[in-house]
C-alpha cells in the first residue's frame, strides 16, 4: 500500500495518489469522506503488475478518513497517517491528512 501526496502551488489542492497491491483482486476502490464513500467515484484502475491505482485531486489542508474496497472486503491502509473509531461503521478507519 502507498499514498503519495503531491500539493499544486497554484491551487489550494494536493493530487494524492493510492495505491494497493492485489493481484488476485477483480476490482478495486478507495472510498472515504472525500468521495462520500462512494466506490464508483473511487474506482483504481489495475496496472500490469497486480497494483491497484488511482489520482485524486482533493482539497488541502484538510483531514479525511477512508478505506479500500478489494472485492467487497473493507481494507485500512498501513501506510495513512493513522487511524480513528468510527462510530458509525463500528471500526476504524484509516485517515488521510492533507497539511503542508
Amino acid at each position: 500500500m502507498a499514498i503519495k501526496k503531491q500539493f499544486v502551488k497554484t491551487k489550494p489542492l494536493c493530487k494524492v495518489t493510492f495505491s494497493i497491491l492485489a493481484k488476485e483482486a477483480q476490482s478495486a476502490a478507495v472510498i472515504g469522506d472525500f468521495n462520500n464513500w462512494n466506490t464508483q467515484e473511487g474506482t483504481l484502475m489495475k496496472l500490469k503488475n497486480g497494483t491497484f491505482k488511482g489520482v485524486f485531486d482533493l482539497p488541502k489542508d484538510t483531514t479525511f478518513e477512508f478505506k479500500y474496497l478489494i472485492d467487497g472486503t473493507y481494507i485500512n491502509d498501513t501506510d495513512a497517517d493513522g487511524l480513528i473509531w468510527n462510530n458509525y461503521a463500528g471500526t476504524e478507519n484509516s485517515v488521510l491528512e492533507l497539511y503542508n
